[in-house]
C-alpha cells in the first residue's frame, strides 16, 4: 500500500512535468546525420523537440539497462554454477540415503535408537 502511495508520489509529478515539458516544445528542430554538409546534409528529418529529448532518453535508459545486464554477468553465471552444484549435491545426497536404506525414514527414530523412558514409581500406601 505505501509502495503504490509512493510510486504515485513520484510518477504523477513526473508526468505532469514530462507533459508540460512536450507542451511548451512543440516547435520542429532539424535532426541531421551529415557531419560534413551542414548546408545541404544527406540525411535530415524535422522532428518536434519534445520527441527529440523522449527519445533520446529512452534511448539512454536502454542502454543504460544493457550495460548494466552485461556488468551483471559475472554474477549471474555465479548463481547458476551454485544452484547446479545443490542439485548435484541433493542427488548425491538421495542416492546415499538410499544405499543405506533411509530414503523416507532420516527423519523418524528408529526403535533402537530410542532412549528408554524413565518412570517413577507410584508412591507406597
Amino acid at each position: 500500500m505505501i509502495r503504490k502511495f509512493v510510486t504515485a508520489l513520484i510518477l504523477v509529478p513526473l508526468a505532469i512535468v514530462v507533459i508540460a515539458f512536450a507542451v511548451a516544445n512543440r516547435q520542429n528542430v532539424v535532426v541531421s546525420f551529415d557531419p560534413f554538409d551542414q548546408a545541404n546534409p544527406a540525411f535530415a528529418r524535422p522532428v518536434p523537440l519534445y520527441a527529440l529529448v523522449l527519445v533520446l532518453v529512452i534511448g539512454g535508459v536502454v542502454i543504460g539497462g544493457v550495460a548494466a545486464w552485461l556488468r551483471q554477468g559475472k554474477w549471474r553465471r555465479a548463481a547458476r554454477l551454485a544452484q547446479g552444484e545443490a542439485r548435484e549435491l541433493r542427488a548425491e545426497l538421495d542416492r546415499l540415503k538410499r544405499s543405506t536404506g533411509m530414503g523416507g525414514l532420516a527423519a523418524q527414530p528408529r526403535p533402537t535408537d530410542l532412549v528408554p523412558r524413565l518412570t517413577i514409581p507410584p508412591p507406597a500406601a
